[in-house]
């Protein structure tokens, strides 16, 4: 298989606990995906084997504001310590704190001073990174429907800002599912994003379900993935439109390539 599948433990097997989520993803062959770390039994899912992808890298702050910023480094040293339990090597970070999905300070307008503080912020985190030996990698959300507010949230502007800082323990965390509905014309996404990438999460659109229950295409997006070069993880962070089980084998057909 070209590429290491994950699946987002928050969002699948919903009548299980979420250890029990994490070994019954991690029977069926794939990776595991967690959000929030300060909130779960990190030695208990570290016990069922399963091999983790990802988890959120910080529990406070903003990038886009310098005291913010210093909040997302200094919270994201917790997330270290987590990761450190599970092996997890990636932590995601967002341009601004999310709060049950929305915007902790919703911002209406973008500023160069946010930018740079955008910057520093991420090179921060990329020392950080680099002596933990794990990769902070920079969402895409969309603020049509999910994450109004949310400033420098686009796949163009984390793509800015991770190029920008060029340090390899710096990436995106390419959301396709929020770049479908903030941007659209994912093929060429994923071609212009290449090295940037650090991991890739799908879901379908409408709906935020499994490929193949949307208007996304999603074995050509694979295609386009690995005619590219990526051979890294593509997580399925997407609710399961009817049983579990079936989600997961659709999404695997999707990304066999």
């Amino acid at each position: 298989m070209t590429f290491e599948l994950a699946v987002c433990a928050e969002m699948v097997f919903t009548d299980l606990d979420i250890v029990e989520r994490a070994r019954r993803i991690s029977d069926f062959g794939f990776a595991v995906e967690i959000w929030s770390f300060e909130d779960k039994d990190l030695a208990a899912l570290a016990a069922t084997g399963a091999r983790f992808s990802s988890m959120t890298g910080y529990l406070h702050g903003d990038l886009y504001d310098p005291d913010g910023a210093a909040e997302v480094v200094r919270t994201a040293q917790q997330a270290v310590k987590a990761a450190a339990v599970l092996g997890v090597p990636r932590l995601v970070v967002h341009p601004g704190e999310l709060v049950d999905g929305q915007a902790a300070r919703p911002q209406q307008r973008v500023t160069g001073a946010m930018w740079f503080s955008a910057l520093r912020g991420l090179e921060a985190l990329g020392e950080l990174g680099a002596d933990a030996g794990v990769t902070f990698c920079l969402e895409n959300l969309n603020t049509l429907v999910d994450h109004p507010g949310v400033p420098l949230a686009r796949a163009k502007d984390t793509l800015a800002l991770v190029e920008a800082v060029d340090h390899p323990h710096v990436k995106m965390m390419l959301d396709l599912y929020h770049a479908q509905i903030g941007e659209g014309n994912l093929i060429e996404l994923v071609r212009r994003c290449g090295a940037a990438i650090g991991e890739v999460q799908v879901a379908d659109v409408p709906g935020r379900c499994e490929p193949g229950t949307g208007e996304i295409h999603y074995p050509a997006v694979a295609k386009a993935l690995r005619d590219s070069g990526y051979r890294g993880t593509v997580g399925m962070e997407a609710y399961a439109a009817g049983d579990s089980a079936e989600a997961l084998a659709a999404f695997r057909a999707a990304f066999t390539v």
